[in-house]
């Protein structure tokens, strides 16, 4: 990583360009780029696809209003929203949560005209909302987008997809049944990036795939997870009980409803939270439909402030050889407490070049074997060595060959609109036209599946067994 023409680490520059990007779009903190399978080949147009994509998205707005509503009105919400609201033809009608602020806020962002409510019931019982955002913490995932698919109303559901992998199988069920659009958030799935790299690989540009890497560090309290914690918080303003839901019962506190995340009762830990974006990524890339063992490790080193999740962890995945892709291992790290300033990479290695993906960028190294293996025959003796050149110039004659350049960078383009925007128009376009969903129910299942083998690995210090196919823990305890 210290090689300055490999490194995908962005200057303290470049990352505050990408910050204030994101903010713009409602997005700041989950910065990361990915792509649709929609626009992985090119076509020759003079705008980019993505943007023929969009028109045809607005040709239909008119007539063909999309109507949603948020559940979960925290930072993820309020973003995937406004991001949402920027694709031609939606409209917001409604909103929930269980802090009484956050109805506040979002009357302040959306109108006061605007229905809120606490009970998400409220929300899909609602003639006029045709979709959902479900934004809420990862042990109500399930069974909010339950409900609201059976109610009639498609879901946009925040990664991971579920808690529980269990709860994945009766979703990707629940979605069949009904015939309701439901998309992953994790918006790495729609990203160009993601679409240009899985061309490259399919392409063969870097060989045949041996390993894969993925890191997502962070030096921030933001990014621990340090949420502020408002001045009014109280089982006054928020209706506790509701909230832990199938959690086990507790006294009322701020910490565990602000700073979720950090708790096992209601989140994931950072396998939840970062590693799916990294396996959506790198499943996306390489057709892959998942690992079969996990390993993992790591430790509270820094945020030592009563989270019963790590604030390192390092995990091993292994991929078996499949119709998609042969045999490979992958590594994730991620780090809370990283003095070197943080870092957001993913590198797919093959025998002949590798796929590097950064927040704003892909770069492709190409580094092919040559013809010939080359001699070490100087300990040979002067015939051996003679006979031994004679019969390799034989195997391997000297011909001139061109030499091509050996790194290509691909950045966006000016009028790209950013990755969550690119999945939401793939949301609403699946909703109107009934194309593939770019990431539904079985997809978000094989990249979060693997994930929380990782955390049982963390916690019971022992390899985790993993069926992509049939989506199943091996030998949990």
């Amino acid at each position: 990583m210290k090689d300055k023409k490999r490194s995908t680490v962005p200057s303290a520059e470049e990352a505050n360009t990408r910050r204030q990007f994101l903010k713009t779009l409602g997005i700041a903190g989950t910065a990361a780029a990915t792509a649709p399978a929609a626009l992985a080949e090119t076509r020759k147009s003079p705008l980019p696809q993505y943007l023929d994509l969009i028109r045809s998205h607005s040709s239909t707005a008119a007539n063909d209003k999309i109507r949603i509503a948020l559940v979960g009105t925290g930072g993820m919400g309020i973003g995937d929203t406004q991001t949402a609201l920027m694709v031609d033809g939606v409209e917001m009608v409604a909103a929930c949560d269980l802090y009484d602020g956050r109805l506040r806020r979002a009357k302040e962002l959306w109108g006061d005209q605007l229905p809120v409510t606490r009970d998400y019931r409220e929300i899909i019982e609602r003639t006029d909302v045709d979709a959902i955002i479900n934004g809420t913490t990862d042990h109500w995932h399930e069974k909010i987008s339950t409900d609201a698919m059976r109610k009639g109303k498609h879901v946009y559901c925040e990664k991971p997809m579920v808690q529980k992998f269990e709860d994945g199988h009766k979703l990707i069920k629940v979605a069949k049944d009904t015939g309701k659009v439901f998309q992953v958030g994790s918006q790495f799935a729609s990203s160009l990036l993601i679409a240009k790299a899985r061309e490259l690989m399919k392409a063969g540009d870097i060989g045949e795939l041996v390993f894969a890497e993925a890191i997502y560090d962070r030096h921030s309290a933001m990014g621990a997870w340090q949420y502020s914690i408002p001045p009014d918080a109280s089982p006054q303003t928020v209706d506790w009980d509701t909230y832990l839901g199938t959690a086990p019962k507790r006294p009322w506190d701020p910490l565990r409803f602000f700073r979720w995340r950090n708790y096992v009762d209601y989140g994931t830990g950072i396998a939840g939270d970062l590693y799916v974006h990294l396996l959506t990524s790198l499943h996306s890339i390489t057709g892959s439909k998942g690992p079969t063992r996990i390993y993992s490790t790591g430790g509270t080193r820094y945020w030592k402030d009563g989270r019963d999740v790590p604030d390192i962890q390092l995990s091993i995945y292994d991929y078996p050889k499949t119709a998609e892709h042969p045999e490979f291992n992958l590594t994730t790290r991620s780090n809370f407490v990283d003095g070197g300033g943080g870092n957001y990479l993913v590198r797919i290695v093959g025998t002949e070049g590798d796929l590097s993906l950064g927040f704003d960028s892909l770069t492709v190294h190409r580094n092919k074997f040559p013809k010939a293996p080359g001699m070490s025959i100087d300990n040979f003796p002067k015939d051996q060595k003679e006979l031994f050149i004679a019969e390799y110039n034989k195997l391997y004659p000297q011909t001139p060959e061109l030499i091509g350049p050996k790194e290509f960078k691909y950045t966006f383009p000016k009028e790209y609109k950013g990755d969550r925007y690119e999945h939401f128009a793939n949301f609403f376009n699946s909703i109107r036209t009934g194309a593939p969903n770019v990431e539904d129910a079985t997809f978000g299942l094989r990249a979060c599946g693997p994930t929380q083998c990782g955390n049982m690995s963390y916690y019971q210090k022992k390899v985790v067994g993993w069926d992509p196919i049939n989506m199943k823990i091996l030998n949990a305890t």
